[in-house]
């Protein structure tokens, strides 16, 4: 090899180089350039209408979500009397038949024990169609309950969805 001296710009390079090996290589000042009033005014707008409609996203997020925790505690409610009420029919429908077979053990005769039987069968009838009939009107109650929360959001979000679309056709 031999021994040429370096050129101006690898010589540059070199000491850069190996006076800070980890250091990082410094860019070129950029002008100043001034941006228009416009392009600034069209700026902030589109923050202002982007931070606008973001307030508007957070707080529907927030309407929805208590809409839903409010359908979720009227339907755990209902649920919860609906199981209380079978319990409850449950008991009575056992204690009926306890009742029963411990009078159907003390009958004397075939045909008082044919009377017993045809006499529980109706009461059982009459109050199996009662109980269902409480069972309906509860399970009613509860699917009206747990779908009004909903039904108010959704007519809430029909209106504000046609004064957003009147708001637009006013701008435009």
């Amino acid at each position: 090899m031999t021994d040429k001296p370096a050129k101006p710009a690898a010589r540059k390079a070199t000491e850069t180089l190996s006076a800070e090996p980890f250091a990082m290589p410094t860019m070129p000042s950029m002008p100043n350039v001034e941006v228009p009033a416009a392009v600034r005014e069209m700026a902030e707008k589109s923050v202002a209408q982007a931070k606008d409609a973001y307030e508007k996203m957070k707080s529907a997020a927030e309407e929805a979500t208590d809409v839903l925790e409010d359908t979720y505690e009227t339907t755990r409610k209902g649920v919860v009397t609906l199981n209380m009420k079978a319990i409850d029919t449950v008991k009575a429908n056992s204690d009926a038949t306890f009742a029963f077979a411990r009078d159907l053990l003390a009958v004397k005769s075939l045909s008082e024990a044919i009377e017993l039987q045809t006499a529980f069968t109706r009461k059982a009838f009459e109050a199996m169609t009662a109980q269902a009939k409480e069972f309906q009107e509860l399970a009613s109650k509860l699917a009206a309950e747990s779908s009004a929360p909903m039904k108010d959001a959704f007519q809430k979000a029909g209106k504000d969805f046609q004064k957003a679309s009147s708001d637009l056709q006013k701008v435009a």
